[in-house]
């Protein structure tokens, strides 16, 4: 993809800009210069290295129709960023020398972006180590410890809070936006009363008390938020995911979803049976209850069924209920009993191993049971660090194998089974298949894995490198869950350091700092308003805002260099390139060396490591990211040896292993941390000669099952997976038609001219052998004055749908303007709208501006 007309259109603004603010004698004047000048040196560099990463993405794609891989998602993350500073850019261009031109502020947001374009850039030149560094078509490098160690002590010192405030969720979706901003102020107040409070109502109730500062100060929550996902705990992460878990958040989640007959929480007691050996029916194996750890111990497991069916309502069952304490309340008994359906589907819930039960997931799993038809049990296994591997492997296992043993008493015949999973689950549901294999019982017919983790290891690989940015899930977050699933954190909180506060002084405190934090936004508004008060650009000498941000800070603290070109490769590229010494697997998916690339960089644009020290990365001189000024995080370097066990990271399975695996169905998140762990794991199924369909969400987070009731743009991604699920259970040949549904693709910002094209790098949903498709571009003045007819979707409606265009799911679009390259994925036209500035508080979410 050719990026340059992005970076033409950046910077020929910022020398616009620069070329004013550089006669404009005020503070803010000089702000604007610095962030503008630094913008032009971040996209001088940037654009030869998107280019020629755009050269090698196919390298590491699954095949030619599912072009998806860490490169992709991090270059794709970096364009964005880009169009949100062009739209900035193209409004102060457009406003400067207005009255109601809000120079503070409009400056603040500039800076966020710069700060994150600056890390981004960081990013950039890490993924190109890796590029370096790795083997041919390999997004891991399993073999060198010290490189994964190294960007590791990186992640711990450079600075993230600038991508949790201002620029919070930027590359995803518009309508997401709003919500991860909701999750960062409930995620920062919390944590604010988390070790001054011991019960949770005292910290809920500080939490409430203390969210306003957070919403009116994105550089305070930012610098929050930073703080506390490298400084505390996993039990910490355990107590706030569980929120969800709350009676009254539950109940009110249940009852906004779809209604179902049958949600009933079982206990199934520790009792040993047999099942049939699939090669010998005649002969049996014995199951025996999970003992990890705890010994043996009931398993806690949900049924969940849209309706009554046969053996729902036996007195067997009923026996195992367990006593649940829920204001949700289900439907009346006397209604129609239908026989057993052929169909059932296991799932294992999400949370990093650490959190979250099947009750946090009811919502989305009745729409699958009201859409399927099928019974749907879902397993409430031990969580780490309490129960570390392999108690929830052993659970899951158990409960998968006593399902097909009393499959009548769950409304199935079980003659179709299907295991389904988000995140951990996903990563359950292989190795439970992996395990049932070894045992010679009963397969699932296939497993829908949604962005599922295959490998436990704090490993680097390009996508990983978007924890830096991820608000759901970042590294030391990650890193904390890894370690307790291996066994490696304490059982038990240190509640040495709580903060022992009587009530009254914590509402005495908390009063003073609100109205602190209220009195310094209040002074920082009006400053902002009333400095440009007869100042021909509105930035005025005598009233700055009280407050400066952090960005600003880190312009001031950390010059940027001129870039110095590089004239020779790095030894460790040119080996990449042509050296003989490099071990092929045979059984690999990289494509020949004739596919391979002739060069990675150009003499005269490129950027390589010169060096490298055991405490860090050298980056190229002239250039350092910005480091943290809160203290570094305490990560595992080095997890126990039994994140290796093939039953825990299944991506490093022998191929015996996985050649004994059902149908496997991913579905993945384009900018999730956790997409290489889905790529690399199909590519080895692929190699293997195994079923494998991966399937690619856009513009989503990781854990957008979760928030499947949030938006439109998270149900059509929760409906992909119910697809796929029904896909296994009722193949094509015998499911009854469908009508094909359609995945919009998100708002796009939009460049005042329409002669510059602006691309995006990857479709709204990729799967393999479905071709995604082209979406026109159109002029910012028909979007934003009237309706304008969608090549794709044939409406004149005035409404986001309208406006986002569409895209079949199930079959291949028909377009004409379809286009499939071999070796290069099809390109969107991102757009740049040109639009209102946003609240003080609310930065860009609202706004329609996206990539």
């Amino acid at each position: 993809m050719d990026a340059r007309p992005l970076f033409q259109t950046l910077l020929t603004l910022a020398e616009d800009n620069m070329a004013f603010f550089q006669d404009v004698p005020t503070e803010t004047g000089q702000r604007f210069l610095a962030a503008f000048t630094t913008i032009r040196e971040h996209a001088r560099c940037l654009e030869p290295m998107l280019d020629h990463f755009s050269a090698i993405y196919h390298i590491f794609d699954l095949d030619e129709h599912t072009p998806a891989n860490g490169y992709r998602s991090l270059a794709q993350t970096v364009r964005c960023c880009v169009a949100h500073i062009i739209h900035k850019s193209r409004y102060v261009a457009t406003n400067r020398r207005s009255i109601f031109f809000r120079t503070n502020h409009n400056c603040a947001e500039l800076e966020a972006y710069c700060t994150a374009l600056t890390q981004l850039r960081a990013l950039v030149y890490l993924a190109q180590h890796l590029l370096t560094q790795n083997r041919p078509g390999y997004l891991f490098n399993h073999e060198d410890r010290g490189l994964s160690e190294q960007f590791l002590q990186e992640y711990i010192t450079m600075q993230k809070g600038c991508f949790y405030g201002r620029c919070m969720g930027f590359q995803f979706a518009p309508s997401i936006r709003p919500f991860l901003q909701t999750i960062a102020i409930s995620l920062v107040s919390f944590g604010e009363n988390y070790k001054r409070n011991t019960s949770s109502i005292g910290v809920a109730a500080g939490s409430l008390f203390m969210s306003g500062k957070f919403a009116i100060d994105p550089e305070l929550r930012g610098s929050e938020f930073e703080r506390i996902t490298q400084n505390l705990d996993v039990h910490f992460w355990k107590r706030f995911w569980n929120l969800t878990e709350m009676e009254l958040l539950s109940s009110l989640a249940s009852m906004a979803s779809s209604q179902v007959r049958l949600s009933r929480p079982l206990l199934v007691p520790p009792h040993s049976f047999d099942l049939p050996l699939v090669s010998n029916p005649k002969l049996t194996v014995t199951i025996t209850p999970p003992v990890a750890h705890t010994g043996p111990g009931a398993v806690q497991m949900r049924l969940i069924s849209h309706e009554l069916r046969e053996g729902q309502d036996s007195e067997e069952l009923l026996k195992l209920m367990r006593p649940e304490g829920t204001l949700a309340l289900e439907l009346p008994w006397k209604c129609k009993t239908l026989p057993r359906s052929p169909y059932l589907l296991v799932h294992f819930h999400g949370g990093g191993f650490v959190a979250q039960t099947s009750k946090s997931h009811e919502p989305y799993l009745k729409s699958w049971a009201q859409e399927l038809g099928a019974p749907i049990l879902s397993i409430d296994y031990s969580l780490s660090p309490e129960a570390p591997f392999p108690r929830a492997l052993e659970e899951c296992f158990f409960a998968y194998c006593w399902a097909l043993k009393n499959c009548h008493l769950l409304g199935s015949t079980a003659q179709k089974v299907c295991l389904a999973g988000d995140s951990a689950g996903g990563n359950l549901c292989i190795t439970v298949s992996m395990r049932a294999a070894a045992f010679g019982i009963k397969m699932p017919d296939g497993i829908m894995a949604a962005y599922p983790v295959t490998l436990l290891e704090v490993a680097a690989s390009p996508s990983r490198l978007l924890t830096l940015l991820d608000p759901l899930l970042p590294l030391s977050v990650l890193c904390k869950c890894l370690s307790a699933y291996a066994g490696m954190e304490s059982e038990q909180p240190d509640d040495s350091a709580l903060e022992k506060l009587d009530p009254m002084d914590m509402m005495r405190r908390n009063t003073a700092l609100l109205f602190r934090d209220l009195r310094l936004g209040a002074s920082a508004l009006v400053g902002s308003l009333m400095d440009k008060t007869g100042k021909h650009n509105g930035a005025g000498e005598g009233n700055e805002a009280l407050r400066k941000s952090a960005s600003e800070t880190s312009l001031k603290c950390k010059p940027f260099a001129s870039h110095k070109d590089a004239r020779k490769k790095s030894q460790t590229c040119q080996n990449f390139l042509g050296s003989s010494d490099v071990q092929r697997d045979p059984s690999s998916t990289t494509p020949e060396p004739e596919d391979q690339p002739t060069f990675f960089f150009s003499d005269q644009d490129q950027e390589a490591f010169s060096s490298s020290s055991p405490r860090g990365l050298m980056f190229p001189d002239g250039f350092q990211p910005l480091r943290s000024i809160q203290p570094a995080a305490s990560l595992p370097l080095a997890l126990s040896p039994i994140v290796k066990n093939p039953f825990m990271s299944p991506l490093l399975a022998p191929d015996e292993m996985l050649k004994g695996l059902p149908p496997v169905h991913i579905v993945a998140c384009a900018l999730d941390p956790m997409l290489d762990d889905s790529v690399m794991f199909a590519q080895r199924l692929r190699a293997l000669g195994q079923p494998v369909i991966l399937r690619v969400v856009q513009d989503l987070p990781h854990g957008f099952l979760s928030l499947s009731q949030l938006c439109r743009e998270t149900r059509q991604a929760s409906a992909v997976c119910t697809d796929l699920i029904r896909n296994i259970l009722m193949p094509s040949d015998t499911a009854p038609p469908r009508p094909t549904a359609t995945l919009p693709k998100h708002r796009k910002l939009q460049r005042t001219s329409p002669a510059v094209a602006v691309n995006a790098d990857l479709a709204p949903i990729q799967e393999n052998g479905v071709p995604p498709q082209h979406k026109t571009s159109h002029t910012p003045a028909a979007e934003s004055r009237a309706p304008r007819p969608n090549e794709e979707v044939q409406t004149t409606s005035n409404t986001p749908e309208s406006q986002t265009g569409g895209h079949s799911l199930d079959q291949p679009n028909q377009s004409k303007n379809i286009s499939t390259p071999p070796t290069a994925s099809p390109i969107l036209n991102a757009a740049i709208i040109p639009g209102q500035d946003s609240g003080p508080s609310s930065s860009t979410s609202g706004r329609g501006v996206g990539a």
